[in-house]
C-alpha cells in the first residue's frame, strides 16, 4: 500500500538526498534489517557501532514510507498519558516509559550532533486542556510527571494566554522536547554508516525469510539470497504483516506546512511545539526556517485513495483550528500530506523476538506518535537482545506484556 498522500515536505525540501543500488546478488552478514525508515536506519547504526556486519534492505527509496510523512515532534510525552500507564502497569513501569522516552531525546541530539546539518533543535513542548473538563486529569497527569521527576511546569489559564496568546483552561509546559527533518536524518545517517562498511539497499523486496538454527535465509524478489545470523523487522506498520498476532492497528494522520512566517509574528511558537488533550489530538511546532508543521484530523482510513481524497479537505480543518487559536499569524499553505502508521492498545511499543519466529528474528515496531523517539531507545533494545544482554525496557516495550 501507498503510505502516504500529497506532498509530505521533507521530501520535496530534500530531493533525492543519496543514491542506494538495489541488490542484485547473494550476500551475508551478522544482521540484516528490513526497513529503510528512520527506525531501520537507527537500529544499523546501533549495530555496527557494536561491531557488527549489517545490511539494510528497503522496498521503496530510502526513507519515502511512512518517515517522509512524520512530523517529528520529538517528546518524552507518550500518547497514553502517564496515568493511565499507571493504572494499566503499575505506577513504576509508567514512570521508566517516561523517564527512558525523556532520554532518548538527548540520545537523538548526540545522534543528531554526529550526523549535523539535520534541522535538530530543543524545543519546549506545551500540552493544554482542550476543555474545562479535562483539566482535573490534566492536573493530575502534572501531579504524576512532577513525583518523578520529570522537567513539568503548571500553567493555568492566565499563564497560558499571556505567555502563549491563546485561550485554554490550563497546560502542563516541558522543557525537553525537540524537533528534526526525519527524511534527511535518515539519508545522512544511513550515508555515513555506508563509508564505516554497512552495506544499504533499496528497491529492494524481500519476498521470503526463513529462520534455520544458525541463521535466516532471506530472499528477493529479484531472487538474491541474503543470509543473516539475525533478522531485524523495521517495516512500520507493515512489519504487522509477518506475524499471525494483531498487535496494533493502522490509522490516517494528516499534516501541512505553511510558508515561511516572520520571526516577530511566530513569537513564543518558535521555540515551543503544542498538543492537546482531546483525541485526536491537535499539534503544532516550527521548523528551521520559520514554518508551521500542523497536524492532527486522525482517522481510522488506511484505504489509499479513501486517505488520498481527504488530503486537503483535512487540511483545511487543520489550518482553520490553528488560526481560531491564533489569528495574528499569517498562515498560507505551502504543502499538504497524509500518512497511515500504526497505533498499539496502549500507545507503547514492540521491541524484540517473538515466539512465531524464534530468537533469530527481532521487531522493531516503534508505533504511535512517539515513533522516533521510541526508536532510539529501540535501538539500544534490539542490540541487546542480539548480544544476549538484559534491558530494562524488555518486558515492557516487548512483546511480553500482552501476557499482562
Amino acid at each position: 500500500m501507498d503510505l502516504k498522500s500529497g506532498y509530505p515536505f521533507w521530501a520535496v525540501k530534500n530531493g533525492l538526498m543519496h543514491p542506494f543500488p538495489r541488490l542484485q546478488s547473494d550476500i551475508s552478514c551478522d544482521v540484516l534489517v528490513l526497513g529503510g525508515g528512520i527506525t531501520g536506519a537507527l537500529i544499523a547504526r546501533t549495530l555496527v557501532n557494536a561491531g557488527l556486519d549489517t545490511v539494510v534492505v528497503e522496498q521503496r527509496d530510502i526513507g519515502w514510507g511512512s518517515t517522509a510523512a512524520s512530523t517529528a515532534l520529538l517528546q518524552y510525552e507518550i500518547d497514553t498519558p502517564m496515568t493511565e500507564l499507571r493504572d494499566r502497569y503499575g505506577e513504576a513501569d509508567a514512570a521508566l516509559a517516561y523517564r527512558a522516552c525523556l532520554d532518548s531525546i538527548g540520545m537523538l541530539e548526540r545522534i543528531a550532533g554526529e550526523v549535523r546539518d539535520v534541522d535538530f533543535a530543543r524545543m519546549d513542548s506545551l500540552y493544554f486542556a482542550s476543555k474545562p473538563a479535562h483539566v482535573r486529569d490534566l492536573r493530575d497527569e502534572f501531579q504524576l510527571r512532577a513525583k518523578h521527576g520529570l522537567p513539568v511546569q503548571w500553567l493555568d489559564g492566565d499563564a497560558v494566554r499571556t505567555g502563549y496568546g491563546f485561550d485554554a483552561p490550563a497546560a502542563i509546559l516541558s522543557t525537553v522536547a525537540a524537533r528534526v527533518d526525519p527524511y534527511r536524518l535518515t539519508h545522512r545517517l544511513l550515508a555515513q554508516l555506508v563509508k564505516r562498511g554497512a552495506r544499504v539497499f533499496d528497491r529492494t523486496q524481500l519476498q521470503s525469510f526463513a529462520p534455520r538454527s544458525r541463521d535466516v535465509l532471506a530472499r528477493t524478489s529479484d531472487g538474491s539470497a541474503i543470509r543473516a545470523k539475525h533478522l531485524v523487522i523495521a517495516a512500520g506498520y507493515a512489519s504487522q504483516h509477518h506475524l499471525d498476532q494483531a498487535v496494533a492497528r493502522n490509522r490516517s494522520s494528516y499534516a501541512m506546512v505553511t510558508d515561511p512566517i516572520a520571526p516577530d509574528r511566530l513569537g513564543p511558537l518558535a521555540n515551543t511545539m503544542i498538543w492537546e488533550t482531546a483525541r485526536p489530538y491537535l499539534y503544532l511546532r516550527t521548523t528551521g526556517d520559520d514554518r508551521l508543521v500542523i497536524g492532527g484530523e486522525d482517522d481510522a482510513i488506511d484505504i489509499a485513495a479513501r486517505r488520498d481524497a481527504l488530503v486537503e479537505r483535512k487540511a483545511a480543518r487543520l489550518r482553520k483550528r490553528i488560526e481560531a487559536l491564533f489569528p495574528a499569524i499569517p498562515l498560507q499553505t505551502a504543502f499538504a500530506w497524509a500518512g497511515t502508521f500504526a497505533e498499539t492498545a496502549d500507545g507503547l511499543p514492540f521491541f524484540g523476538a517473538h515466539p512465531q519466529h524464534g530468537s533469530r528474528v527481532s521487531f522493531a515496531m516503534a508505533y504511535g506518535g512517539n515513533g522516533i523517539t521510541y526508536s532510539a531507545l529501540g535501538a539500544d533494545m534490539i542490540a541487546c537482545g542480539l548480544t544476549g544482554r538484559p534491558h530494562p525496557l524488555r518486558e515492557l516495550f516487548g512483546f511480553a506484556r500482552l501476557a499482562r
